[in-house]
């Protein structure tokens, strides 16, 4: 159900923001924030955490939600709101991954749209100048999107996106031309509003490389309708499975560990980051977008923030090298970079915390409050056991 007067949708969990995006657009508004791809629900990104392009103005998902319904472990349906008597799970459930009950509605809010989105695209060959016009744009509010994409240290791109009543012209990044390299190739472009809010869908950001997606003529062979998540996340799930790419490594020769990441850097610390990053990591292209203080976010207690800008720093890729590692050694090196510098990192990919870190950063006292209230025959995984030692 969507209100556009109220500026809220209410849906059920499971929905995908695809079809949740199409019956918001309908009537003229979309989700406050729309996480990346397609195929991502709005249960997943509650109990997760989601972040795009608007999040400078209304921070993660979770903090766009005014209520929500769960399932909680006996199988009782528990009505959530910031003010009632489970405010606990309210604000304990963002960043639970499932292991405090399961969202069967949600209540979001919206905002309203215009057709079409006008993009700007501002170069940098530094880092702290793109930080600091990002802090002077953000300061000014004079963009209803705002993202950034490094391509190599010396090669950085401010993206500024403003809704308009009509365009000169709509580009078209569903199929053959590709999104992320349009960023370096031009100033100025325009796209409808869909396809704005999808724009990183179809190249899955930039990783469709790995499977041969941005050649040509394996792009034709694809098709428009199997260029996307979709596509890719069942590609890169057989893969998983069947270990093709281990693999070729070993018969290469090289030791690959998957960095894919999402973390939240203080703003103040972003240039710091970035110096790290491009020093021992490397992975290019990277994603940054702003995320705005926001005044409950010290309250979500398993992914607290505090009510100051955060860049979030997105990177996915593999790390191929001679020499072996450790298990997890570059991502273990970017959790503690991310952890000395005051910032938190996403939980959907691999972590490497020891469990005394681990329940410091992300509420273990209020944790284990909420896990013996809503599930104290441990139905559900416990949140370290899902998300740390992945069993």
């Amino acid at each position: 159900a969507v209100d556009p007067q109220a500026g809220v949708v209410e849906a059920e969990g499971m929905v995908t923001y695809e079809a949740l995006v199409a019956a918001c657009l309908a009537q003229g508004v979309m989700p406050a924030v729309v996480p990346q791809l397609k195929t991502i629900t709005l249960g997943g990104a509650v109990a997760g955490v989601g972040i795009e392009a608007t999040s400078h103005r209304h921070g993660l998902v979770h903090e766009t939600i005014e209520a929500l319904d769960a399932l909680a472990a006996d199988g009782t349906v528990v009505a959530c709101t910031a003010a009632n008597e489970h405010a606990d799970l309210f604000f304990g459930f963002p960043n639970s991954y499932g292991t405090l009950g399961y969202a069967l509605r949600v209540r979001a809010r919206t905002l309203p749209v215009r057709p079409y989105v006008r993009i700007e695209h501002l170069a940098f060959e530094r880092a702290d100048a793109l930080f600091a016009e990002l802090e002077r744009r953000l300061d000014a509010r004079d963009a209803d999107f705002i993202d950034a994409t490094a391509f190599s240290p010396d090669r950085l791109f401010l993206t500024l996106g403003r809704f308009a009543e009509t365009a000169p012209y709509t580009s078209d990044y569903g199929y053959e031309r590709i999104y992320y390299r349009s960023i370096a190739e031009r100033r100025e472009d325009w796209l409808r509003v869909a396809d704005f809010i999808w724009r990183w869908d179809t190249d899955w950001f930039w990783c469709s490389k790995n499977l041969f997606a941005q050649n040509p003529l394996v792009r034709r062979l694809y098709g428009r309708k199997r260029l996307g998540s979709r596509t890719y996340t069942r590609i890169m799930r057989w893969n998983s499975r069947v270990g093709l790419t281990r693999a070729l490594d070993r018969l290469l020769g090289v030791h690959g560990e998957s960095v894919i990441q999402d973390v939240d850097v203080p703003l103040a610390r972003a240039g710091e980051f970035f110096e790290f990053y491009a020093g021992q990591i490397g992975i290019w292209p990277q994603w940054l977008c702003p995320i705005g203080p926001q005044a409950n976010a010290a309250r979500f207690s398993l992914y607290p923030m505090r009510a100051e800008w955060y860049v979030n720093f997105g990177f996915w890729d593999v790390i191929r090298t001679r020499a072996a590692h450790e298990r997890g050694h570059f991502n273990r090196l970017i959790e503690e970079k991310v952890v000395a510098l005051g910032g938190i990192k996403s939980l959907y990919s691999d972590s490497y915390f020891p469990q005394d870190e681990f329940w410091r950063l992300y509420g273990g006292e209020t944790y284990r409050a909420l896990k013996a209230k809503y599930d104290p025959g441990g139905a559900f995984p416990d949140l370290y056991a899902k998300c740390v030692l992945r069993h």
